[in-house]
Parts: C-alpha cells; structure tokens; sequence
C-alpha cells in the first residue's frame, strides 16, 4: 500500500466526479444510438427502459455529457496546449508503445498523444451537439429544411461513431498503462509512476513544493 508521502494529487474531486459522471451518461447516449444504427444491437435500447424512453432521454444524456465536457475543458485545456517538448514523445513512440521508459520525454501532466485525443473528444462533442440539436424532432428540426436534417443527421452518425471509437481508446490506454485507472478513481498517483509517464511534470511539482518550503522557512 502506498504511503501518503509517495503520492501526487494528480485528478482532484470535482474532476473526477465530473469524469465518471460523463462516463455513465456517455455509456447510456452511445449504446442508445447504437441501438438505431445497428438493427443487431436494438436491445440496448432496453437499458434505458423501452425504445420510445430512450429516443425521450438520448438527447438530454448528449447534453449532459456536452455539459460535462464543458466543465472538462475548462479545468484541462491549459495542459492540453501543443508544446514544443511534444515532439519529443511523438519521436519515441515506438519506446512508449513498449514501455520503454530510459528515455527522458519531458512529458507534461500529458502527453502528445492525450492532447490529440482531448481535442479530437471535444471537436466530435460540438459537432454532436450542433447536428444532435438541428435533428431533436421535439424542439428544432422543424426550423431547418430536410436536406439540412439529412446533412445532420449524416454528421451525428459519423461523429457519434467517431466518438465512440475515441472513448474505446482511451479506455483501453488507461487499462495499458497501469496505474492510470486506480488515479482517476483515488485521484493519486504514486511518484515513481508520475516519473515514469510524466517526468517534467514530477519536477514541476517538485519545484513547486521546494519554492512553498523556502516560503514558510
């Protein structure tokens, strides 16, 4: 077990309450149009109680998660910023895809592959949102002309899929890199794990702490 000293406060409360309230209303949104797409898969309209309750909630779910994600991007946009150090661990894919960590990365508190898929995450959420709300029968698509609803309709699919692949990567990253998963629920990570994937950020950190100590001296 580790000690309270070995760890880093890495995801604090809120953002994890946020994440795993995404998570859930993610899960219900996407198995739902799933359940449209694919004729197979029409069970999973069921999870939500009956096919006409989940048409009813598929779309205040896709607000949610927007919302969320939202509330994401404003707590996580300033590390997801491209850096010039980024490149540096787009050139040593190959060591990180094996888990090689002798190189020094001088990776932030993420990395240059999470920074594309942050911006790829929240670029799919808009187009959700703008396409989601041109076809919402209940409310709007009566302002727009078909051919516009069909457009919609065309790029909701294509980015809700996307957006599901995107979620499936990640979450199968987080499981890859262990440690990952047990920090977004705790919301520590241990020391030697943040100097392993995340180097520059540990010194940052360890810089903050010796500043902090010199001011209470």
């Amino acid at each position: 077990m580790q000690r309270k000293q070995d760890q880093i406060l890495r995801t604090k409360f809120a953002e994890r309450l946020c994440h795993w309230m995404i998570v859930l209303c993610f899960f219900l949104a996407a198995t739902s149009g799933i359940s449209w797409f694919f004729p197979t898969f029409s069970w999973m309209s069921g999870l939500l109680g009956s096919p006409q309750m989940a048409r009813i909630l598929h779309p205040f779910l896709g607000i949610a998660v927007f919302v969320g994600l939202c509330f994401m991007f404003v707590r996580f946009v300033r590390y997801n910023l491209p850096e010039k150090t980024d490149v540096i661990w787009l050139r040593n894919i190959k060591g990180v895809v094996l888990k090689d960590h002798t190189q020094p990365l001088r990776i932030g508190k993420y990395n240059a592959g999470q920074k594309v898929l942050f911006w790829l995450i929240m670029a799919s959420i808009v187009v959700l949102l703008i396409s989601g709300l041109i076809m919402w029968r209940a409310y709007f698509s009566e302002y727009f002309p078909i051919s516009v609803i069909r457009l919609a309709i065309l790029a909701h699919s294509i980015a809700g899929i996307g957006l599901i692949l995107l979620i499936l990567g990640h979450i199968y990253l987080a499981i890859w890199v262990r440690g990952a998963v047990s920090g977004m629920v705790t919301g520590y990570v241990s020391k030697t794990w943040a100097r392993q994937h995340h180097d520059r950020w540990a010194d940052e950190l360890e810089v903050k702490k010796a500043e902090a100590g010199k001011g209470r001296s």
